[in-house]
């Protein structure tokens, strides 16, 4: 099997690209929702993060939205969060690609935002960077509502995207028309599995 990891900075496609390897039958892991399930739905994580930062707690579930507030701009206190998310996480990633190891795949995809800044990478086979302008990336991060002073704390945790893409076996711009970007997606996965049938353009 045939283990491939997405990644690139904030706003470069990497969701885009993941959906093209699942439209073709591959089974995907997002460390974004493995994140998001753990905060909302596994009791140990819960109690940590509800431990360390109490202010997120909103009587029944972490408040996401304050839970990131209480780590912006804190170095100390996302490094703390980060020791209890990341391990886990790291953890969901093997499990993932063990299930789908023994359920036959030819491919499973990993896409991870910190692939290289967590050392994800070393589970990977084929590294895909996902990349863009980034005056780009900051037009779609402001159309999602991301402040500058965000944009500058979450690239500030990010290798650069120089440093992404010298350790890519591909990049793709996704600054380019959307059916140009889905066609070069589409011949990577037949690079990677030349068994794939044939590469669709829908978006």
């Amino acid at each position: 099997m045939i283990a491939v990891g997405i990644t690139g900075s904030s706003a470069t496609g990497k969701s885009t690209a993941a959906q093209v390897f699942a439209r073709r039958g591959y089974p995907v892991f997002s460390a974004d929702a493995a994140v998001h399930e753990l905060l909302s739905s596994d009791k140990r994580t819960i109690a940590a993060v509800r431990k360390a930062f109490p202010a997120a707690w909103d009587g029944r579930a972490i408040d996401r939205a304050q839970l990131g507030r209480a780590v912006f701009a804190d170095a100390r206190a996302l490094a703390k969060l980060e020791s209890l998310l990341h391990p886990r996480v790291r953890a969901a990633e093997r499990a993932f690609l063990r299930g789908a190891k023994a359920r036959g795949a030819r491919i499973a995809v990993l896409e991870i935002p910190l692939l290289f800044e967590t050392g994800a990478e070393r589970l990977c086979d084929v590294i895909v960077v996902m990349t863009a302008p980034r005056a780009i990336q900051n037009v779609r991060l402001r159309a999602r509502g991301t402040t500058a002073a965000r944009i500058k704390a979450m690239r500030a945790r990010q290798f650069s995207d120089s440093e992404k893409a010298r350790r890519a076996d591909y990049i793709v711009d996704s600054s380019m028309p959307k059916p140009k970007m889905l066609r070069a997606l589409a011949e990577i996965v037949r690079m990677i599995d030349p068994t794939s049938r044939k590469a669709t353009a829908r978006s």
